[in-house]
């Protein structure tokens, strides 16, 4: 027994050392950001963050695959798979990839708010490398600001809670006790919705950590582009409004309740919430221009520069229109 302990304090010695030279690897190589980035839009993160553009190369979750993390260039050529991690909430910058994987479970229909929800990762943008944990618990809505991602975090002790952590792993901690939720991001600022006490509409700062209220109502998954507020009116039905911010203007979008919106080149694509005929459907951002794409139940609406994503509720599968020709739509299914 004298002779073994020896060796068994060697062996922890050794593994401390080679922990401790993995940790020290990975904070003294980590590339940082110049400024506060943003590591993909709010319609992206509100509808699971599938697809993410980046410096001419879309990041995405490929159905054709299990939806495991993805690239190719912007117009569709050199396919490439970055990582076997089923990923969504996927962010990138110039130097990274970050996601949030569920390898725990290969259901394809995306219960995106059950506990099959996994770790929050980071691997380069070419997939070499190793893959490195941010947070290992369970996380769901990552988003980029600078050199930190925001997020929502889940654990027995405190359920689903807002958390930070630094880009090299470090600093993680508890932001606020709400789930609050970070897709719309603006440089150093997110904009989000309260839950508890009002559904108010008030402006994060990250360099401060503190809210500033930006327009009093009953508000769900703000999006602000410019000076224009877009949000689902909860005290109307959930219809689409927007507000000037600048003078506080308020107009309705359409008559539709709705799903989920997500907002690109100029155009609002939504799911329209209707028992008899529910649509995909698109609108210019001042509610003109109000064309059906297709006919049924549609979710998960992503977009790139030139496409948008989007899935059908039951069976899964992924389809794809350009922003300049609502009348073409195709299954999304990349070969592998």
């Amino acid at each position: 027994m004298k002779k073994v302990l020896p060796v068994i304090l060697l062996l922890c010695v050794l593994a401390a050392a080679v922990g401790f030279g993995v940790y020290y690897h990975i904070q003294t190589q980590t590339k940082f950001n110049d400024g506060y980035v943003n590591g993909n839009n709010a319609g992206n993160l509100y509808n699971a963050g599938l697809f993410c553009e980046s410096d001419g190369t879309v990041f995405f979750a490929n159905p054709s695959d299990e939806y495991r993390l993805y690239a190719m260039d912007s117009d569709g050529s050199n396919l490439r798979k970055i990582s076997n991690d089923i990923a969504s909430f996927i962010n990138a910058d110039d130097n990274y990839i970050y996601y949030v994987r569920n390898n725990t479970s290969i259901d394809t229909a995306f219960s995106f708010l059950s506990i099959n929800t996994d770790s929050l990762c980071r691997i380069n943008r070419d997939g070499t490398g190793d893959t490195v944990i941010l947070d290992p618990d369970p996380c769901m809505y990552a988003s980029l600001i600078g050199n930190e991602v925001y997020y929502l975090h889940y654990d027995t002790d405190d359920n689903t809670t807002l958390y930070k952590v630094k880009i090299d792993g470090t600093g993680r901690q508890q932001v606020d006790k709400n789930a609050y939720f970070t897709s719309c991001t603006d440089g150093q600022y997110f904009y989000y919705n309260g839950l508890s006490g009002d559904h108010n509409i008030w402006r994060f700062d990250t360099a401060t950590l503190s809210s500033d209220l930006i327009y009093s109502g009953n508000c769900w998954m703000p999006t602000v582009i410019g000076d224009s507020l877009f949000f689902m009116d909860c005290d109307d039905n959930y219809k689409l409004a927007r507000v000037s911010l600048s003078t506080g203007e308020k107009i309705t979008l359409s008559d539709d309740r709705i799903d989920c919106y997500n907002i690109c080149g100029g155009y609002i694509y939504f799911q329209r919430n209707d028992t008899d005929n529910p649509a995909f459907c698109r609108m210019n951002t001042d509610g003109s221009g109000y064309t059906e794409i297709a006919s049924g139940n549609y979710t998960d609406i992503n977009a790139t520069a030139t496409d948008v994503y989007f899935r059908e509720f039951h069976s899964g599968q992924m389809y794809r229109t350009p922003i300049t020709d609502t009348g073409t739509m195709e299954l999304f299914l990349p070969e592998t």
